[in-house]
């Protein structure tokens, strides 16, 4: 018995990395998957990618499981429907969708190409918004389903070089957060995740110095794809119907619970501000208080567990 028994699962970006192992994971648990995969390259162009999504599909139903794949991108929401009515074509109805599908076009803000922030924009946000709307209706008319997203601490705390990856998976968290929302009368969760993991588009981050090696190292050695499936498939079973609307990271072995945006400290006048009184009184009393600029590595300056 798994935890998806009699469950039918859509996985985007399902033929590498986080994607290939969320598949493979679920179709173990019990699950009937639908292998989503583009089959481009971690910047969305090429055709480099060494698996494809009816070769982890293949492997499935190698394995005893029941799985077809789909070739169709996230970014368009006509393709999304198409792979929605494949699922409901080929197993009569989808439970969750876990979607780690996504690119990078990393570059400093300041010489960012305009094509490159919409690229990323589009597979990631506008991804997010595809495969949740071409399902929130069908979830709620049947009275349950699960979105797993993922977004990343590129956007939830910070890294240089990603002004539009962090962008669009803060853009991510915020849906995922007005999806569990309203869904939460109707059965709909949702919940993100953001992985460390090494995978294809992290192989992609440039090393410039000691520090930045030693990062990559530690990921590439200790924080590995199929821990972070784990976390994505407990979050799309029925026994996780009381989790909703949260933020998780996995790092390694440790999963950790993100807090999310809430006041922490407030200044008052009763004659109201000014520029002047604001500088001089309220911005001071508040600096203590700053979030400092420090990247995910001096969030977690420790080796994964």
């Amino acid at each position: 018995m798994g935890v998806l028994d009699g469950k039918v699962v859509l996985v985007t970006g399902g033929a590498n990395g986080i994607g290939r192992e969320c598949a493979l994971l679920a179709a173990r648990e019990g699950a009937k998957v639908i292998v989503n995969d583009l089959g481009a390259g971690v910047t969305g162009k090429d055709d480099d990618s060494p698996e494809t999504a009816e070769g982890v599909a293949r492997q499935i139903r190698a394995s005893g499981g029941e799985a077809v794949s789909n070739r169709d991108s996230v970014a368009s929401f006509t393709a999304v429907e198409r792979m929605v009515r494949q699922a409901l074509d080929e197993f009569g109805r989808i439970d969750a969708v876990i979607n780690p599908a996504g690119i990078l076009r990393d570059g400093m803000f300041h010489k960012m190409r305009e094509a490159d922030w919409d690229a990323v924009v589009e597979v990631h946000l506008r991804g997010a918004f595809n495969v949740s709307r071409a399902l929130v209706e069908l979830f709620r008319e049947q009275g349950s389903g699960s979105f797993v997203h993922f977004t990343s601490t590129s956007g939830l705390i910070g890294n240089l070089g990603q002004a539009n990856y962090a962008a669009a998976k803060m853009g991510v968290v915020g849906l995922s957060r007005i999806l569990a929302m309203e869904g939460a009368a109707k059965g709909v969760r949702s919940n993100v995740i953001a992985p460390f993991a090494w995978t294809r588009m992290i192989a992609t981050i440039p090393v410039t110095d000691e520090a930045s090696a030693q990062r990559v190292e530690r990921m590439r050695t200790g924080m590995r794809a199929e821990q972070v499936a784990q976390l994505a498939i407990a979050l799309a079973a029925d026994a996780a119907s009381d989790v909703s609307g949260q933020i998780f990271a996995v790092r390694g072995n440790e999963v950790i619970l993100f807090n999310q945006p809430r006041p922490i400290a407030s200044v008052a006048r009763g004659d109201g501000w000014t520029p002047e009184t604001l500088l001089g009184d309220a911005l001071n009393a508040l600096k203590p208080k700053f979030t400092d600029l420090g990247a995910s590595a001096t969030v977690f300056p420790y080796d994964p567990v």
